[in-house]
């Protein structure tokens, strides 16, 4: 088995591979990392190219010249960072995965750290941009998200987002991520009771090309926070989250048509022109598919396998088997 799987997951970096691939080749042959393995130490490299329109994957395959380590996946399309990330973890095969992106605003001499922690236990070791050094448009909301995750989730974690991550192989094995998922796999990790701690890293202002964030990642992540809140609590119990709400709203609905019934027929009060009427009916039609929902979801909830959704323009330097998955 390979000791370490690297992977790149990159959208138009162009500009910033042959200086980060000098740099991260430098850190994977340093003796601090290697003496994180047992020998032999052997590692791969994995860039994922998720559809870059500058020529990213052609430059990549020029690089690999005296780089046997060196891997490809390109995609036909940009499918985002979530499908790049799963492409990459489906296709190593190192004892330990690490994720780094390609913007050189992460410090590949941080990946031994990181390993370190893991042969301390822990199963995923993120880290944390504690002196980030990004425009005030990426911080602010940056801490809000980091806030808020934090609050809701319970994991004392103070960035959740970084790129740069350790994991053991079976927990990056485990992941099934879709849409902006990818910023919350801490959560994921822990619901599935794997160990998680964070140690703070260095971070670069960013010194080729531009930054992908924008308003738009900004209401998708919301979005997918919402949906792993559910996942996490109600994936494999979704009755308990709908039944609930079947619960209340039918117990309300039945309480009101009952007071309407009562002042009809005890008091002579008309009911049929009531809007009071039509709330009740309306809660009890609610609770009835509320119920009904949480019933599909239990039916469902045995169906969670998810193919890769994305469409392979190339591969570079793959073995046979690591493509028919990706393909799969």
């Amino acid at each position: 088995m390979t000791s370490l799987s690297v992977i790149v997951p990159l959208y138009n970096e162009r500009e910033s591979l042959p200086e980060f691939c000098d740099s991260l080749f430098a850190a994977l042959a340093s003796s601090e990392l290697t003496r994180c393995f047992d020998a032999p130490f052997s590692f791969e490299v994995i860039m994922v190219d998720d559809g870059s329109t500058d020529g990213s994957d052609l430059l990549i395959g020029e690089l690999m010249a005296g780089r046997p380590e060196l891997r490809l996946v390109s995609f036909r399309r940009n499918y985002g960072k979530t499908e790049a990330l799963s492409a990459g973890f489906r296709a190593a095969s190192g004892e330990v995965v690490v994720t780094i992106d390609a913007d050189m605003q992460d410090d590949p001499t941080e990946i031994a750290p990181l390993v370190m922690k893991i042969r301390e236990g822990f199963d995923l070791v993120s880290g944390w941009k504690q002196e980030r050094n990004d425009p005030v448009s990426k911080t602010v909301p940056s801490k809000l998200f980091n806030l808020t995750t934090r609050l809701f989730s319970g994991i004392a974690l103070h960035d959740f987002n970084c790129g740069l991550k350790a994991y053991r192989r079976e927990l990056a094995s485990s992941l099934d991520l879709h849409g902006e998922m990818h910023r919350y796999i801490p959560v994921l990790a822990q619901w599935k009771g794997f160990r998680v701690t964070e140690i703070p890293v260095r971070h670069h202002a960013r010194k080729y090309g531009a930054s992908k964030y924008g308003v738009a990642r900004f209401f998708a992540g919301l979005f997918d926070f919402l949906s792993v809140m559910f996942i996490t609590r109600y994936l494999k119990r979704p009755m308990h989250f709908f039944g609930m709400m079947s619960l209340g709203s039918f117990f309300f609905g039945f309480c009101i048509s009952l007071y309407v019934t009562i002042e009809k027929y005890m008091f002579d009060k008309p009911a049929g022109n009531r809007p009071i009427l039509f709330l009740g009916i309306l809660l009890i039609i609610l609770g009835v598919q509320f119920f009904s929902t949480g019933l599909v979801g239990e039916l469902l909830s045995t169906r969670t396998t998810r193919q890769g959704g994305w469409s392979i323009r190339r591969t570079e330097n793959l073995p046979d088997e690591i493509i028919d998955k990706l393909s799969d």
